[in-house]
């Protein structure tokens, strides 16, 4: 291959996740090209709509999440299968709700913040051919050249280039079929942000694009169509009818069409210098909106690893931890939108289950411990990584925006990309790559954050001794 361009990482996959990942490289110094295969962005297409209180908070971090939520609608409870609601109002967050707002809003966001810290983006550029060397890895596009960088993120999508000419295996099967899918206006405007439920009929939803239109989602029971099969704007409408109560008036879809949703997840996140993310490493249903959050906090995870990495400040065995922490990650979310889709789908099939589910489920939501594990788990408030045996019950978890002196917020503080350590006094000098703060509260315990947010290493009045063998285990580079 002959090389016309050089970088310390290429991004492969201009969307939401390799957008996040690709900037927040660049900010921290990282050379970055982002390849894209599509020439131009689909501005009236948008796969997700709803973004959730923990990638909020990373967002809130990169200074993007009060200016998206103005884009969106706020809905503070959800209902699952119809009948089970989580009450999002009761988290402790800045967010205390799912956003509504449709995906090319925050892409939008993520590639003015890419541009503006130096990504250069490259469109038309669809990788063919990708070869590993012991110092980086060559990529060749049709139509844009070749490019070379140290390492790879295959940020492409289900058909993912990068993983497939990776040789990393992706395993799973379909879930649902023959899906309708429709961009419609509406006469009746909802009441409701997300207007959904499922009955005999089948599963149906709205969701507005906060410009007048509306994605229009349904299924009808044991439909099992191709994707291909003719589908048309008067049986959609008699869906929505038949399971929402009302079609609304809709008209003039500017497109409609069916799909099928998958649920599967790579075999492994890295292979040598190349390593995947969002839904190149793990894709599932729609249901409970959590594919593309979980792909975003996939690149936050990994972003301030891999720069640290290129820049020499740890080694290559601080990536290994990114499939450690976010494989068992991307398997819950598929756990967890596949329950809810059985939820929704397989008791069409039998009437004694629909009944008893509609006994259960009031029941479930009067439980706070099971609605509270709901809740934690879609907003991904509870998402936790694995900690060393005998580490402190803090360490691994995700860290509140905590108010500390001054009157700043944590993830204010957070937005520097360094990590931070909260703490009283000042024990130890500051560096380019760890600020100090003291807590403004009365928190008991010594904590040192990572840049996504979640806790390295806490102690209970620690001396600098031992402050500074756990900065030792980081990439901080406090002497």
């Amino acid at each position: 291959m002959h090389m016309t361009e050089a970088a310390d990482v290429l991004v492969v996959g201009a969307g939401p996740t390799g957008l996040l990942l690709a900037g927040d490289l660049a900010a921290a110094g990282v050379r970055v090209t982002l390849l894209e295969r599509r020439r131009h962005a689909d501005a009236n297409l948008t796969r997700a709509f709803a973004v959730h209180a923990r990638t909020l908070e990373v967002l809130d971090a990169r200074g993007l999440a009060d200016e998206l939520v103005a884009l969106g609608r706020t809905a503070p409870v959800v209902g699952v299968f119809g009948k089970l609601e989580l009450h999002l109002h009761r988290l402790r967050t800045r967010f205390p709700f799912v956003l509504i707002t449709p995906q090319y809003n925050l892409e939008g966001l993520l590639e003015r913040r890419a541009l503006d810290a130096g990504v250069r983006i490259v469109r038309g550029a669809e990788v063919v051919a990708l070869r590993q060397r012991d110092d980086g890895v060559e990529v060749e596009t049709a139509g844009q050249g070749s490019f070379s960088g140290r390492y790879v993120v295959g940020c492409d999508g289900v058909r993912s280039a990068v993983r497939r000419l990776t040789g990393i295996g992706f395993p799973g099967r379909s879930v649902v079929r023959s899906v309708m899918l429709a961009d419609v206006r509406l006469k009746d405007i909802p009441a409701e942000a997300v207007t959904t439920n499922s009955n005999e009929y089948g599963f149906a939803s709205l969701v507005p694009f906060g410009d007048g239109w509306y994605r229009a989602i349904g299924w009808v029971a044991g439909d099992d169509r191709p994707d291909d099969a003719p589908v048309t704007a008067e049986e959609l409408a008699g869906l929505l009818l038949r399971v929402l109560g009302s079609d609304y008036g809709m008209h003039d879809p500017r497109w409609i069409s069916r799909f099928h949703s998958d649920e599967r997840q790579a075999v492994r996140y890295r292979e040598g210098r190349v390593l995947l993310a969002g839904d190149a490493a793990h894709v599932h249903s729609p249901a409970g909106g959590m594919g593309m959050n979980t792909g975003l906090q996939d690149a936050v995870n990994l972003s301030w690893k891999l720069a640290a990495v290129v820049q020499e400040r740890a080694g290559e065995q601080l990536l290994d931890s990114y499939e450690q922490e976010r494989y068992p990650v991307g398997k819950q979310a598929l756990r967890v939108s596949g329950s809810i889709t059985r939820g929704v789908l397989g008791t069409r099939r039998s009437g004694r289950l629909r009944r008893l589910r509609g006994l259960v489920l009031p029941l479930v939501s009067r439980v706070s411990s099971l609605t509270a594990l709901g809740e934690r788990l879609l907003s991904g408030i509870g998402i936790a990584y694995p900690a060393p045996r005998g580490s402190h019950r803090l360490t691994g978890h995700r860290v509140p925006d905590l108010r500390l002196a001054g009157g700043r917020r944590l993830y204010e503080v957070l937005r520097d990309g360094r990590f931070v350590l909260v703490t009283r006094g000042r024990p130890v000098p500051e560096s380019e790559w760890l600020h100090i703060a003291a807590p403004a509260g009365s928190l008991r315990s010594t904590l040192l954050i990572r840049p996504d947010g979640h806790i390295a290493w806490a102690a209970e009045d620690p001396d600098t001794g031992q402050l500074r063998a756990a900065l030792d285990r980081w990439p901080v580079a406090v002497r």
